[in-house]
């Protein structure tokens, strides 16, 4: 009998999470406990969310201990908790199960009639986003769980009705593989995460197991502008619905008016005008998300009219080109999660549409193998600003084994300096940025730290 999550619910066992703070594991804490479901955990450090959830009536210890476990029922993990720690150590000896965090998800997806599953290298968390806004416009009372801040829910989950289901779905580790969609968004494909996969090819047989998930009566979603996105449904028995700017895709955008870098378009659906769109976020890369979620929200039933009113409402999630401010002498300073050489050159295309004098990027680099694997693209788009101010790089879960530092990106780039400390960065940054230039602090690690320390 295969292990399941959902008879710990119904007779409210105790259920321990093993980094209870991370972004898909306080969602799946706080779903628990509005069912009711005694739920404890462990993490490093306490955050604002862990305590939110003590709030809400779940046990914290903010330490990897063995005795944590005794007494729980069930033992859930994330991807980035191994065998070795105490806890799961524990919970086998005294027979408790332990499942993953993406397992525990796939379980509760399959109680929602509907389930889209946004899935791809980039883009995820806004197109989930963007679907949230789009769903609850059109009164389908959607449960959510988006991997950043979404201030039209007040948070990264919304518990609604069942429905319907709109989901973030991670690749690294192959987590959406325990998920359970019945429409499957591939936004695009490239190499990521390459301390995981073996190449592009394991990545792309990966987002095909996922939209082999679908059921026949289920919908598959496809950038056919992507290469390698529409490899992945080579041949695939399912329905497939293709959206991007070539004539032939099922879903595209026309009448395309570019102001200031904010987009507004026609969208066809299979020939057919479905939703005029005005975009509250900029950016090219934006046009593609959005005609994925309408690919997506019309097979759903969500009337044109919704689907562009929600569109229009998304105004970005935390992190994402988020406005931190100004500063004294006027220039302006935006955050953006960028990490990988795409979703930069995407960020810095548009900050180039949007007639800043100067473009300074402080980029921290998140992690030593994707810095290596990735150099030569890393120096293109960084080479998009007219600045690069380089930070110290991001280990995340990694040791520097490979020998990469980022005096070795600032020597690459033209221009590029780099510091080792935030401090001297935003020092920097006050001496050299004029009032109409942009200040972009990008990478997924805490770059997003110097921007509060330029806009005081």
């Amino acid at each position: 009998m295969a292990l399941s999550i959902k008879p710990y619910i119904e007779n409210k066992e105790r259920i321990h999470l093993i980094g209870i703070g991370g972004v898909s594991m306080n969602s799946l804490a706080e779903l628990l406990l509005s069912r009711g479901v005694p739920v404890s955990g462990s993490d490093r450090l306490k955050t604002d969310v862990t305590a939110r959830l003590e709030s809400l009536g779940a046990k914290v210890t903010y330490e990897h201990k063995a005795e944590n476990v005794e007494g729980a029922s069930l033992i859930v993990r994330t991807a980035a908790v191994h065998d070795d720690n105490p806890e799961v150590v524990r919970a086998h000896e005294l027979g408790i199960p332990v499942m993953e965090r993406a397992e525990a998800w796939g379980h509760l997806m399959r109680d929602y009639d509907n389930v889209a599953c946004l899935a791809g290298t980039h883009g995820k968390t806004t197109s989930t986003s963007m679907m949230t806004l789009m769903t609850m416009e059109a009164g389908l009372d959607p449960t959510v769980m988006v991997g950043s801040n979404l201030p039209a829910i007040g948070g990264t989950l919304r518990i609604g009705g069942k429905g319907c289901f709109v989901a973030e779905s991670c690749e690294y580790c192959n987590s959406f593989l325990r998920f359970a969609p019945t429409v499957a968004v591939v936004l695009n494909v490239e190499e990521d995460h390459l301390d995981f996969f073996k190449d592009l090819n394991d990545i792309i047989h990966s987002f095909r197991s996922f939209v082999e998930l679908t059921p026949m009566n289920g919908l598959v979603v496809v950038n056919g502008d992507d290469p390698n996105a529409m490899r992945t449904v080579d041949g695939l028995d399912r329905r497939i619905r293709t959206f991007g700017l070539n004539a032939g895709a099922d879903v595209r955008a026309e009448d395309i008016r570019d102001e200031n870098g904010y987009y507004r378009f026609t969208v066809l659906v299979e020939g057919k005008p479905y939703a005029k769109v005005e975009l509250s976020v900029p950016g090219r890369h934006n046009m593609y998300n959005a005609l994925a979620c309408c690919a997506a929200a019309e097979f759903l039933g969500v009337p044109g009219e919704d689907a562009a009113k929600g569109l229009n409402k998304f105004t970005g999630s935390s992190r994402r080109f988020q406005l931190v401010g100004k500063m004294a002498n006027g220039a302006t300073v935006v955050d953006d999660y960028a990490h990988h050489p795409s979703e930069m050159k995407a960020t810095l295309t548009t900050a180039r549409e949007m007639r800043f004098d100067r473009i300074l990027c402080a980029f921290q680099p998140h992690t030593y193998t994707r810095t290596k694997a990735l150099f030569p693209e890393f120096v293109e788009a960084l080479k998009l600003c007219d600045q690069a101010v380089l930070a110290p790089i991001y280990a995340a879960r990694e040791q520097n084994t490979v020998g990469i530092y980022s005096a070795d990106l600032a020597k690459a780039v033209p221009g590029a300096v780099a510091f080792d400390s935030f401090a001297e960065i935003a020092d920097y940054l006050r001496r050299e940025a004029g009032p109409n230039d942009l200040v972009l602090t990008m990478g997924a690690g805490n770059i997003n730290e110097v921007g509060p320390m330029l806009v005081k």
